[in-house]
Parts: structure tokens; sequence; C-alpha cells
């Protein structure tokens, strides 16, 4: 595939060619000549570089791999059309004109768009696409022009999207987003079986889930590449959102954040309470919380479940002195700071399961309640994954009821 937006007219084109089995048919609907449709079906079949339509006199019919792209691409041109959508609820009143833009921006104005929003700077923006810095503001500020709306607001420290902008730029990554799995669905067809998966991991399934995962990937998968990005909640969600992450792994949430995402349940996790084994509440039996507050604590931040449990459930920070001295959700620090003296944590029993058999760890004899949480997967709502994906998303289920089981 040349570039990550093939012309939009021309994807039209390609869809109502599919749909109605004529290009004559298509240029009518699509306002072209019939010339300049066959041209725009031809000009997608380079983009993707392999035939997409069988043409005879009667109908033309798509291939194996233009049934994938066909797929792909109205599912492209949705997340455009619902994206304008968006952008045009966000202006509220000042949306005057232009109802349906998606159907006047150019590829290029949507790679700038991406790109201006990645980086927060014109500048930085024409360097990370190979052109000048007066090209990518003039093409910023002509698709404000075909928007109707403002999208950019220049401020010292960079370019700020307006929530217009912002909502389209959704749409525009989930398009992206489809036509990268449209090259994937075809390079497995082909035989080529090239293709990516970018998995957000909270830190739960870091020790094994994922690594298992990973290594099951790569030994019967060639060509396939699993990129893991680490983070707080909030990012990889909104990077989920957004299609930069196909799926994420980790504590799922109640009540879920968003309407346009959904979770899958693997399995069920019980927190802990824990210390290093030299600390002197380790040996002792039915330990209190009042016994291990007169112990400085390693607390999750307040926004994971594990936090949300130690401050609202347990109300570890209403006491007369707060016993929380230090706040991480790194089991690197966690492992080192325990190491260094009677520290107290609160963590994921699954999570420090390897911790515990080298007796790194130790486990305090506290009893607690409402403390099991919901494991599992999170995806972007309708979200279809190319087979190969789907094959590592089954690695990941496996694993992850292999792991708990032990």
């Amino acid at each position: 595939m040349q570039s990550s937006f093939p012309n939009i007219r021309h994807m039209r084109v390609f869809v109502e060619t599919a749909r109605t089995g004529s290009v004559s048919t298509a240029a009518e609907l699509c306002h072209l000549s019939q010339p300049a449709a066959t041209q725009a079906v031809a000009s997608i079949e380079a983009n993707f570089g392999t035939a997409l339509l069988i043409r005879n006199r009667q109908r033309s019919t798509l291939t194996s791999c233009g049934i994938h792209v066909e797929y792909r691409t109205k599912a492209a041109l949705k997340h455009l059309r619902d994206g304008a959508r968006n952008a045009l609820r966000e202006a509220g009143h000042k949306a005057v004109r232009r109802q349906t833009f998606e159907l006047a921006v150019t590829a290029s104005q949507l790679r700038n768009l991406i790109a201006i929003a990645n980086t927060g700077s014109f500048t930085m923006a024409a360097r990370s696409l190979g052109l000048s810095q007066p090209t990518v503001h003039r093409t910023a500020r002509n698709l404000e022009a075909v928007a109707g709306l403002p999208f950019f607001i220049a401020r010292p420290s960079g370019v700020h999207l307006t929530a217009a902008a912002d909502a389209f730029m959704r749409g525009a990554k989930l398009a992206q987003s489809e036509l990268r799995q449209a090259v994937e669905d075809i390079s497995r067809e082909t035989g080529k079986e090239r293709g990516t998966f970018v998995l957000g991991s909270l830190p739960l399934a870091r020790t094994a889930i994922v690594p298992k995962a990973l290594h099951a990937m790569v030994s019967t998968v060639e060509g396939f590449q699993v990129r893991v990005v680490e983070g707080r909640y909030a990012e990889l969600l909104r990077s989920l959102r957004e299609g930069d992450i196909d799926c994420l792994i980790g504590a799922l949430r109640d009540p879920i954040p968003a309407d346009d995402i959904e979770q899958e349940l693997l399995f069920q996790d019980a927190l802990a309470i824990v210390a290093h084994p030299r600390h002197p509440l380790v040996d002792q039996r039915m330990v209190t919380l009042g016994d291990t507050v007169k112990f400085p604590w390693i607390a999750p931040p307040k926004e994971t479940p594990a936090g949300q449990y130690l401050f609202d459930t347990l109300q570890i920070d209403k006491r007369a002195q707060s016993p929380v001295r230090v706040v991480s959700s790194s089991m690197a620090v966690l492992r080192g700071v325990l190491a260094e003296g009677p520290y107290v944590s609160i963590v994921s029993r699954h999570q420090i399961n390897l911790d515990e058999a080298l007796g790194t760890i130790a486990v305090l004899d506290v009893p607690l309640s409402g403390h099991v949480r919901d494991i599992g997967l999170t995806y972007r709502r309708g979200w279809e994954p190319t087979k190969t994906q789907s094959l590592f998303i089954a690695h990941l289920r496996n694993f992850s009821t292999l792991v708990h089981q032990i």
C-alpha cells in the first residue's frame, strides 16, 4: 500500500462499484465520468498492490482480496462520516455549512490532521511527513475551509485542536486503522503473512500472560509483529478509542468508561496486602489493617483498581496520619522498595505469583472483602480483527486461563 490513505473519492467509487457490480453506475452515483471512475478503481488496486475486481460484460465481481478491501473501505468511510458528524455536533451552532464535508476532504488533509494531532506542532508534523512547514499549514487551513469549522488554535506551546477537530481526527485515525488492516488481510490472502498487533498492557498482564502469548505468536507465525504499549489506563483507553491500539488487556472497569468500547472477562483476580519476607508482620496470623498502617506504605495510584480499593474501600487516607509514603504502579519500584525496609503495599495476587515462588514478596494474613477484580480484554465496539490478529487474541485468552489456574 502506497500511503495510509488512498484518494477518498476513489474509495467511494470502489465501494459503489463493488455494491452495484457496475463502474458505470458507480460513476453516476459519485458524479464522475465513466473513464474517471474506471481510473479511480485502477488507482485503488494500484494502491493496495493487487487486483480487487474481476471485470466482465455483465457484472464486476470482487476477488478474494477485493472482499477484504471492500469491507475495510466501507468501515473506513463510515468512520470518516461519523467523525464529521461528531465534529459538527461539537461545534454546535457554529456548524453552518458542509453537512457532509467528509466527502470533500482529501487524503493529504487527513494525513496532515493526524500528524498535527500526534505532534502538536505544524513544524513537527511537517518533519514527520517530510513536507515543508508552509505546506502543512496551508493544507490545515484548507481543511478548515472545507469543513467550515475552526480546527486549529495556535498557541505559544504549539497547535491545539478544537473539540470539533479532535472528533474528526478520531474518525480519521479509525479509518486509517481499517485501511492498515486491509493491507494485512491482503498479506494473509496472498500468503505473505505480514501484519501487526498493538497491545495496550496494564501491569497485571505483563508478568506472565503477555510474555507467553508473545512467545507463542512469534514461534508460530512469521512476519507478524506485536508491539506492546504500557501506560496509565486513561492514556491507553484514548489510544484504543482512536485506533492507535488494537486491544487492551488488564483490569476491567465498572461502570464501562465509554459507550464505544466493550469488555471481555477472562478471569477474576484477588488483591493482597504484601511485604518483604523479612517484614515483622509476615509470620503473624490474622493481621489487621491497623497493624499494617504502623509501617510505611507503597500505594498504587488512586485511579487504578487497586488504588480505588485502598483509598475508597479501606480508606487508608482517612486516618489521622496517612501511612502512604510512596505512590507507584511499577512492579520494579515495588520490589526494590519492599527489599529496602518494612514497607507494605497492596497488589494483585496474579501479579506476584512469580515473586511469591521466588521468595521475594510475601502475602500478609490480612482478611479482605470485596477485593476481587475482573481481568480481561477491552476492544473498540465493532472492531473486526484480522485472522492473524484473532490468533494472537486466542493466545491471550488461552494463557489467561492457564496462568490463572496455576
